[in-house]
């Protein structure tokens, strides 16, 4: 292999290296997807409710204020667009979960309980 091919593939490693997500990031990143009629992203809301990552690959376990919600289809495309537009990642994936049921009085951060009115 040329000299200029080694050096392209090993910063490509390092690159690949460094661009390891973790869950904590990933949270960060999605902090970044507000629900639209809340005003409040879903992070915050609680409607995060789980993050794998394999390799590259990211799916994302969520759910949304309602199984009515009109809206939902736009949410989880912009969970997949946020995240990728981060460096070094492959496929994203969302799971529409059900269960357990979302309850903001339980799953919603403070800062979010607040600005809903839950005390």
């Amino acid at each position: 292999m040329p000299r200029g091919f080694q050096i392209f593939a090993h910063a490509f490693e390092v690159l690949e290296i460094f661009a390891m997500w973790t869950e904590e990031d990933i949270r960060e990143a999605l902090k970044d997807v507000y629900d639209p009629e809340l005003g409040i992203n879903i992070v915050d809301l609680g409607l995060v409710y789980g993050i794998d990552i394999k390799d590259r690959d990211i799916t994302v376990r969520m759910t949304l204020t309602s199984p009515i919600c009109p809206l939902g289809p736009e949410l989880l495309e912009c969970v997949k667009r946020v995240l990728g537009r981060l460096p070094m990642v492959g496929n994203v994936n969302v799971e529409l979960v059900w269960k357990p049921r979302w309850d903001p009085h339980k799953m919603a951060s403070e800062e979010a309980k607040m600005e809903l009115g839950i005390y």
